[in-house]
């Protein structure tokens, strides 16, 4: 990617020089971050607020492919995944720290292109980088990103929390990352059967960029705030949705009762979804990376939300004995079945 470019050997910088020069430019935003890059460790004072940590490890070759992940998404998009987990707390994130192993095959260019990335996604969404590490790694890029954030104690969503009778809600649309990600991989094979042929991917940028470039949705933790709305329980879709239903049914001792016709699906993912025979259905289902607010909410909060676009109702809370069941489309009812990402089955 950058042989024809000028490189810089990182050797050069060693360790604390590589750091000073990819976050000198990083402002601080927040009042909450005392103390960040510089120091053998960050200070943050949130006051009486409840303070969440969330940590995502990012591996080349297991979450993401060089062959067509742009190095500038991939910076963004590991802010995204982990700021995801605290908006999934119902919280407001406000400080990340950025840890990255690189191979001899990356020049300081290369890791810039990551950082660039970084800093758009600290830059939109209101975020403080406060620290990290470098090293050396043999195995290939590897990041790891720990999100710091806060509430109010009442205001905490745990994934336990769901009551019989909730209704099981779903911000934007779903399966779009994972039929981009089917798109990015026919052409990846394409490419390396004739080199000569050039990607085509006209027409599909929605799709593509759920997965390149996914959005995590604070602005959905304050659409509930503003509409003084507390779900009684919440995840993100990161690993798809049934299995993120089966989690919060799971955890929450209950059962489900979801609805295929209910479930928000973008018309390119559907007819994407058909061009490659594939189920759009199971593909909202079991696609993840969609990184949308999987969420219940009791049903007096009801009419507070109902004319919302960006929020699909897709189901209710049932007692346990009733378990995870989907009603399809032609009325037939099935058990729910998590068979999304599984990160040791390789």
């Amino acid at each position: 990617m950058f042989e024809n470019k000028e490189r810089t050997d990182i050797a050069e910088l060693r360790e604390f020089g590589l750091i000073k020069h990819l976050t000198d430019h990083f402002k601080i935003r927040h009042e909450s971050s005392i103390k960040g890059i510089g120091d053998d460790a960050a200070v943050l004072n949130f006051g009486n607020k409840e303070v969440l940590v969330s940590t995502d490890l990012l591996l080349e070759g297991i979450h993401f492919d060089l062959a067509y992940v742009p190095l500038m998404h991939l910076g963004y998009k590991a802010i995204q995944v982990n700021l995801s987990d605290i908006y999934a707390m119902n919280g407001i994130a406000s400080q990340v720290t950025v840890s990255i192993g690189l191979s001899s095959k990356f020049p300081l260019e290369a890791v810039e292109e990551i950082y660039k990335g970084i800093a758009l996604a600290c830059d939109k969404f209101n975020i403080d980088l406060v620290g990290g590490d470098t090293s050396s790694s043999k195995q290939g890029l590897v990041i790891s990103v720990t999100s710091i954030g806060y509430a109010d104690k009442k205001e905490v969503v745990y994934r336990n929390g769901a009551q019989e009778g909730d209704l099981l809600c779903v911000s934007g649309d779903l399966g779009g990352a994972y039929v981009g990600l089917q798109i990015l991989e026919r052409e990846k094979q394409i490419f390396l059967e004739n080199p000569a042929i050039q990607p085509d991917l006209e027409g599909k940028d929605y799709i593509i960029e759920r997965q390149l470039k996914p959005e995590g949705r604070r602005d959905i933790v304050d659409l509930l705030a503003q509409m003084d709305i507390v779900p009684t329980s919440m995840i993100d879709v990161s690993d798809g949705l049934a299995s993120e239903v089966m989690h919060l049914c799971q955890q929450s001792e209950k059962g489900v009762t979801l609805y295929e016709e209910k479930l928000p699906i973008d018309p390119m993912t559907y007819e994407t979804a058909r061009e490659l025979g594939l189920d759009p259905t199971v593909c909202a289902l079991n696609g993840g990376e969609d990184y949308e607010l999987l969420f219940t909410i009791k049903q007096a909060d009801y009419d507070k939300l109902k004319h919302d676009v960006d929020i699909s109702i897709i189901g209710h809370i049932t007692d346990k004995n009733s378990g995870c069941k989907m009603i399809s489309k032609s009325n037939v009812v099935h058990e729910l079945k998590a068979q999304g990402w599984n990160a040791f089955k390789l």
